[in-house]
Parts: structure tokens; C-alpha cells; sequence
């Protein structure tokens, strides 16, 4: 088994006392130790924070805020802290796709889509949110704007243009056209455009959708400006791209994590989405141990204390790329539990908490989850947003405990403990095909006499084997 190296520098003259000890039993603290450290100052809310993604068009049979709203009782229970939005804007009608349209091409950025409700409805929606402990952040779209947009005519110049002078849109989104950032102007207007929602509607930040297209420059003097209005302003990238956190972001997307769970769970057999007249995607062989590998990559190409948002599924995985059973199979749980319990960010999307196993419509109506009653998935994601909240050694970013790693015979069972504060979270997942036996090379985790299995509360030791899937989570209560 490959042997890492811990901590080097001022961290290897504090843990040289105990180097042989650990050689010897072979549990070892991955080297997490970043290059840099961050500029962002987070809300300090933020590092036990759960990030719960709302669909409002298929959120409810009718799409609307009104019957959003009584949910929040509900996700009140789940435990979950940040909701985070999908675009609420009007939705352009030139060169939409499908009945309703993508979400992602927006017709008037400080407009609210009145297949919703109002925009007073929404203010209220936040204000109630609120006062129940949320936060609410709200997704934008900073990269193009639809072909309808009020823009587009009252200033073409804002527009990337083709070698013919017209506008274009990215990738083959043909219901969009592309924003040009040498615009001074324009700049101006899309940060005039996001202060509006933190100071009309008192939203708390904003998931920025194709961030990482999108110069860099711009989103660091977006915060600037958005901070001095709202200090704890909270602002999520979907990209994977570290410049991204060195002033501008808290979290980012941890899209390569995701894939490598997909190739874990495809070696093992578990990968079964394939899109229609397709053969399922491919993937190099992984197993467990490679999670090892990307979490010390990750950590000398971001700075410290930038947040990673660790996901199964999401609005683009459930529509494009299948479920998280379709994608994960019987591994799902495990991988859920690896989202909450490694470093980073977890996020629930819509209908996740239910074991919701379908695709929703991207440009159409569809039929909302079922809600009632509150079932096992329920119960799992509700435990895990218990233990989020109640141990702080899984605290984002430089708060949150040393991944400290326990080497086993069998490469498909991946165990790790994090601590601090004198508290202890132990981790251990089967991401196999078979059954396996839990068993050492040499040093096993400690489990004490305070440590309770998080999803029945009792106290409990080590598992001696795990069927494939199979976890077990063991805290200091």
C-alpha cells in the first residue's frame, strides 16, 4: 500500500515525536497542508453549514412560491442552513427551449418570473426564511443573459459578437448570448444588478453559475462591493478553479471529486446511466484510495481555508447525468456519508431527502416529489445534518479536523477520523462490490466510551465486516 508523508515544514517538527509511532501503526494524517491561505473572510455560519438546492418550478405541483413556502417547516427538521435557489427571473422567450424555457437564460436580471408568484411573495419568502434561521442565496447567471434580454437592444455593445458581428452564445446553449467583460459599462450594471437583491429582497448570496467563464477580476470586485454592503456576504462558484477562492469566493464546486465517485462506483459496477441509444460512460479504474490522492492534490491547488462543496447529485447531474443511484448505485449511501464527513461543503438537491430516483424536465413542468412522510432518507440526511452541525472537527475549510486515515487489507474499505475540540468523528465506507472484512494493517481507530453511532444514538464499536455501500459513523456526543 502506497506510504504518504506527513505534514512537512513547521508540521513535521511539531508531529516528529510521533513519527516512528505512526510508521509503526500506520495511521497516518494526510498532508492537507496548503501552499497559500485565502482572502475571503466567511461567515462564520458558513464552516457547519448544509447548502439545500430549491427547484421552484418542480418543487410543487403548481411551481409556486406560495406552495413553497409551508416546506420551509420541513426543511427546518431536515436541519438544513442555506437554501439556495435555482434563478428566479423571467426566462426569455427567443429562442427558448422547450415550453418553459431554461432557467438559465434570464430576461431581466432584477425581475422575478411570474410563473412563481410576485416579487413581494418572494420578499416575504425571505423574510420568513429568515426569521426560521436560513440563509438564502440566489442563483446567478453572470456569463450571458437571454436573446430577449432588455440588453440586448438597449446595448448590443455588452455582447460578444462572431467574426460576422453577431452575438453568440456559448457551448450550444442557442436560447443564450455570451456577455463581453471588456465592457466597463456592463460590469457595472451586472454588480448594480446583484446589489439590488441584497438590498431589495435582503437575499444573503449568490451561487454564480459558469463562474470560472467569467473573468476573475470581475468576481473579486463583485465581492468587494457586495461585502461592504452585506459583511457576511456568502458566495458559492459552480467551477473548480482555485484562483476563484483566492479573493472572490467561500466555496466552489468539487467537480472533480464527483467524478472520481463515479469511477469508484464504476469499477465496482455500480455506473448505470447511459444516455438514450448510448453505452454507459467509461471510466479509468479507482478504487478508495485514490480519494487519498485528490484530497492532497486538492489541497496544493487551493488555498486554505477555500471551501469545496462535496455533492451526489445536483440540478445539471439529475437532468443530464442521472441520478445519484443511476450514477452511484448501491454506493450512494457511502458517498453521501463521504460528502458530509470529508473536508468541504455538503448540498442536498430537491427530492434527495426523499430517495426521489428520477430525472426531472429541464425546459418542461414536472410532476413535484412526494413529501409524506417523512421517510428513511429523511431520517439519514436529517442524522448527517445533526452531526454536521454538532462536531466541529467537520467544520469547513482550516477549522475543520486532520484527515487522519486507517490503512486496511481489503483497498475497497476507506476509514478516516477527524478531531477537534476534543471530539472525535470515525468514518468507515465499503466502496465495493463485495462484502468485506473491516480489518487493520495495523493501528485501528480508537472508538471511546462517549462515541455514539450517529444514526441511532447509542453506543457502538467498530463493524467487522460491511456489505457493498455499507457505512458506519461513529461521533463523540
Amino acid at each position: 500500500m502506497k506510504k504518504f508523508a506527513i505534514f512537512s515544514g513547521l508540521f513535521a517538527m511539531l508531529f516528529s515525536s510521533c513519527a516512528d509511532k505512526q510508521t509503526e501503526s500506520q495511521a497516518r494524517t494526510l498532508d492537507l497542508t496548503p501552499t497559500d491561505t485565502t482572502s475571503v473572510n466567511h461567515p462564520e455560519w458558513s464552516r457547519s453549514a448544509v447548502i439545500y438546492e430549491v427547484n421552484m418550478r418542480q418543487y410543487s405541483d403548481d411551481g409556486s412560491v406560495k406552495s413553497f413556502t409551508p416546506q420551509l417547516n420541513r426543511l427546518s427538521d431536515l436541519g438544513v442552513d442555506i437554501l439556495w435557489f435555482m434563478p428566479i427571473h423571467p426566462i426569455s422567450e427567443k429562442n427558448r427551449k422547450g415550453t418553459l424555457g431554461s432557467y438559465y437564460a434570464v430576461k431581466d436580471y432584477k425581475g422575478f418570473n411570474p410563473e412563481y408568484g410576485t416579487m413581494q411573495e418572494f420578499k416575504e419568502l425571505v423574510d420568513t426564511a429568515h426569521q426560521m434561521g436560513f440563509k438564502v442565496i440566489l442563483d446567478w447567471v453572470a456569463n450571458h443573459t437571454g436573446c430577449d434580454n432588455s440588453w440586448v437592444s438597449a446595448h448590443p455593445d455588452w455582447y460578444v459578437k462572431d467574426d460576422k458581428g453577431q452575438m453568440i452564445g456559448p457551448y450550444d446553449w442557442t436560447d443564450t448570448y455570451k456577455l463581453d467583460y471588456s465592457n466597463p459599462a456592463m460590469r457595472a450594471a451586472m454588480v448594480d444588478a446583484l446589489k439590488y437583491w441584497v438590498e431589495e429582497v435582503g437575499v444573503d448570496g449568490f451561487r454564480c453559475d459558469v463562474a470560472g467563464e467569467v473573468p476573475t477580476d470581475f468576481w473579486d470586485d463583485a465581492r468587494r462591493q457586495l461585502q461592504a454592503i452585506k459583511p457576511d456576504i456568502f458566495m458559492l462558484a459552480e467551477a473548480s478553479k482555485p484562483e476563484l477562492h483566492a479573493d472572490a469566493f467561500d466555496a466552489g464546486y468539487n467537480w472533480p471529486m464527483k467524478d472520481l465517485w463515479s469511477a469508484i462506483a464504476a469499477t465496482s459496477g455500480q455506473y448505470t446511466f447511459a444516455k438514450e441509444g448510448e453505452a454507459p460512460r467509461t471510466f479509468d479504474h479507482k478504487t478508495a484510495l485514490d480519494i487519498d490522492t485528490m484530497l492532497m492534490a486538492q489541497a496544493k491547488e487551493y488555498p486554505g481555508d477555500a471551501f469545496l462543496m462535496n455533492m451526489t447529485t445536483n440540478h445539471d447531474l439529475n437532468s443530464w447525468e442521472g441520478t445519484e443511484f443511476d450514477r452511484l448505485g448501491d454506493l450512494q449511501a457511502a458517498f453521501a456519508v463521504l460528502m458530509y464527513t470529508l473536508p468541504g461543503m455538503p448540498m442536498i438537491y430537491t427530492g434527495q431527502e426523499t430517495g426521489m430516483n428520477r430525472a426531472f424536465e429541464f425546459f418542461e413542468k414536472d410532476d413535484a416529489p412526494e413529501w409524506t412522510p417523512r421517510n428513511d432518507y429523511f431520517a439519514f440526511y436529517r442524522s448527517l445534518n445533526l452531526m454536521k452541525h454538532a462536531q466541529p472537527a467537520l467544520q469547513a475549510g482550516l477549522k475543520g479536523g486532520h484527515v487522519v486515515r486507517y490503512d486496511t487489507e481489503d483497498p475497497d474499505v476507506y476509514a478516516f477520523s477527524r478531531s477537534a475540540d476534543g471530539k472525535t468523528v470515525t468514518i468507515i465506507v465499503n466502496l465495493g462490490a463485495d462484502e468485506a472484512d473491516v480489518k487493520f494493517t495495523g493501528k485501528a481507530p480508537v472508538i471511546g466510551e462517549n462515541d455514539v453511532d450517529v444514526f441511532t444514538g447509542h453506543l457502538t464499536q467498530l463493524p467487522t465486516s460491511l456489505t457493498p455501500g455499507g457505512y458506519f459513523v461513529a461521533a463523540t456526543r
